[in-house]
């Protein structure tokens, strides 16, 4: 098992990495003081495949109570969260009583949103069992609904108390699901570690064959590199922006495909569209460029747009969290591990990328 330390003062946490980690969560629990009652909150496929076993390690030390979720990004929203609340009522939830958030990102962003606002904030505890969420979305404390055709508009900042990673959770993901949480990985190594970003292109065929040396050192190193930045930046009004890195245009994306397309499928795109725009603006080399796409390419993700409207892309792009003063701010690529933000980009630009990414 590895552990990392998030050093946030009063919000620090660890986030425990490692195989067959759920089945021992009512000891790690336990370490870290928790007692009595407490909540899942899961969708039924996680809760099929995993729940039994999260239920096992829990049974001795704690009375379980688990709320069900359908499954879908459709789910993240105020409506189901207000569900949630009357299921927590019902369940005599209390002030001390941990939420834990056993699925993927929407389930992390959802529970994590209920836990942060039920009875003023209750204790939460992350429970990955995407790759996705294992090296992102469960780390620092982002939590949200989508709002509309907005996504993440509605949420707040409250860290868990603790991230167990069972890297053998991975295995049981599709394909194309394992696929979309490689794309943040990729990301990250893109933005922050050059040196990662050889290791992920040496060693791609050992992490999609769920070789476990292979996946909870990607998951370790992914997962560090969000907590160091995180730690610099706990609430996102500076560095911690870069980690936003093809989210820009890959989030008008997804929001412009009705949320059909996959959140690492839509980031992918923006990730390969804002190195072009780095390219045109003289800083990443062509050959950089290539080296992005082609890992890209390689982890089974899209490199260029689908049949969607450029012009709406780029209407969703003005509503986006990211935009200040009416300029969209972009993460760019001064090399590949050096990321860095502006709001430099022209409108003109953005539209010839992603003409060129078609």
């Amino acid at each position: 098992m590895r552990t990392i330390r998030v050093e946030l003062g009063r919000n620090s946490y660890e986030i425990l990495i490692g195989a067959g980690l759920l089945g021992q969560a009512g000891r790690r629990l336990r370490e870290h003081g928790f007692a009595g009652k407490l909540v899942i909150i899961t969708d039924p496929t996680v809760d099929r495949l995993h729940g039994e076993s999260l239920k096992k390690g829990l049974a001795k030390d704690f009375t379980v109570t688990t709320l069900l979720v359908p499954e879908g990004e459709a789910q993240k929203s105020l409506e189901t969260a207000s569900r949630l609340y009357q299921e927590l009522t019902d369940a005599r939830a209390e002030r001390n009583t941990p939420i834990l958030a056993l699925g993927g990102g929407v389930i992390g962003d959802l529970a994590g949103f209920v836990a942060a606002t039920y009875q003023r904030g209750v204790p939460l505890i992350q429970l990955p069992t995407t790759l996705l969420a294992q090296v992102d979305s469960s780390i620092g404390g982002k939590v949200a609904v989508d709002h509309g055709q907005l996504k993440n508009q509605v949420g707040a900042f409250y860290q868990p108390k603790l991230v167990v990673a069972d890297i053998t959770t991975l295995k049981t993901l599709p394909p194309d699901e394992f696929a979309n949480g490689l794309a943040e990985v990729i990301k990250s190594a893109a933005i922050r570690n050059r040196t990662i970003f050889a290791f992920l292109e040496d060693n791609l065929d050992r992490i999609k064959s769920l070789d476990d040396a292979a996946l909870e050192e990607t998951v370790f190193q992914t997962a560090k590199i969000k907590a160091g930045v995180v730690e610099k930046d706990e609430t996102d009004t500076g560095l911690r922006n870069i980690l936003n890195y093809g989210h820009t245009i890959g989030h008008a994306v997804e929001a412009v495909s009705g949320f059909t397309m996959k959140h690492g499928q839509a980031v992918a795109i923006g990730m390969v569209a804002a190195a072009r725009i780095s390219r045109k603006m003289g800083m990443l080399t062509e050959s950089e460029v290539s080296r992005l796409k082609d890992l890209i390419e390689k982890a089974g993700l899209p490199s260029s747009l689908p049949d969607i409207s450029i012009s709406r892309i780029i209407e969703s792009m003005q509503h986006d969290k990211k935009v200040q003063h009416s300029r969209i701010r972009f993460i760019l690529l001064r090399s590949l591990g050096d990321a860095f933000v502006t709001d430099e980009v022209s409108p003109a630009l953005v539209e010839q990328v992603l003409n060129e990414t078609t």
